[in-house]
């Protein structure tokens, strides 16, 4: 285990930070004496986030889709601080449902804001993580592990900021910079809350075997990932399990296929009523500013 490097001083950028784990991971990083830049839809809440904060920091509006408005938010945040020592692409979204009845254009932003997203946020701050010798984290989730039914967008959006992540690793780690994943199970937050909502998701989630039927608090999974940006950790980890899924996950989507079976079967008379759209106060921020803009 790598040893934790001081984050004093530091300037780090989260994105998706007006609420959940961004807007805690900025409380916690401010805590430890890093600058932060709050990147996200909502300028409100940002700035109230902002001035929260124990140390300097400031906020952007910008969609993380967008590489223009984040190619310049990169620029901002090295004219405001002077550099950037760490980024967090945590920005995401989420939707549910049988796929054969999806909203296709919330399942096709599901895959924009999290996959597109975490690569246009990548490729913004490359070259400013390039001049310090920093750290890129790249938040995932258990889900890009256990492929599971009536999440098919998020699913393959995780298994894609994975893969990415780990691309990315291998290509700019001999300039200095570290590439990290950070795995999530269900942690309470606006996105999980929102999801259960609906009894089919609820009951879904419930019979997914221990320790994955569990919804987990949310300040010691920040915690565990403020460590793991301590260490410029190549795997980050918000529960403690999650480290032992990856040993056996080549033998998961054949055992979550035959169970899918049973459950979706059981669940068909009131598949009906799933919500098709995204999910949670996040979710319905994206949908109003992708209203707005049009």
């Amino acid at each position: 285990m790598s040893a934790r490097s001081s984050l004093e001083g530091q300037v780090a950028v989260v994105t998706g930070a007006a609420r959940g784990v961004g807007e805690l991971l900025a409380r916690k990083l401010s805590a430890r004496g890093a600058k932060v830049a709050l990147v996200g839809l909502e300028p409100e809440a940002l700035k109230e986030v902002s001035e929260r904060l124990h140390t300097d920091s400031d906020h952007w509006y910008a969609d993380v889709t967008d590489h223009e408005a984040m190619a310049r938010v990169a620029q901002e945040v090295k004219q405001r601080f002077g550099k950037v020592d760490i980024v967090v692409a945590n920005a995401g979204v989420a939707s549910g449902g049988p796929f054969v009845d999806s909203d296709p254009e919330a399942w096709r932003r599901v895959i924009e804001v999290n996959l597109i997203g975490g690569a246009v946020t990548a490729r913004a701050f490359l070259p400013v993580l390039m001049e310090s010798r920093g750290y890129f984290l790249q938040i995932a989730s258990l889900a890009a592990i256990t492929p599971a039914p009536m999440m098919s967008a998020y699913c393959a959006s995780k298994s894609g900021v994975e893969a990415f992540a780990h691309c990315l690793r291998a290509e700019v780690g001999y300039k200095g910079v570290r590439v990290g994943v950070g795995y999530l199970s269900w942690t309470d937050t606006d996105m999980v809350r929102g999801a259960d909502q609906h009894d089919v998701m609820r009951e879904l989630r419930g019979r997914l075997p221990w320790p994955a039927n569990r919804t987990y608090p949310l300040g010691p999974a920040v915690d565990r990932i403020v460590a793991g940006i301590e260490r410029r950790s190549a795997h980050v980890y918000a529960q403690w399990w999650l480290r032992g899924t990856q040993g056996v996950r080549g033998y998961l989507p054949a055992v979550i296929a035959a169970g899918g079976r049973r459950e979706m079967k059981r669940f068909e008379p009131r598949l009906a009523g799933v919500p098709r759209g995204l999910v949670g106060a996040g979710g319905a921020a994206d949908e109003q500013e992708r209203t707005r803009s049009r």
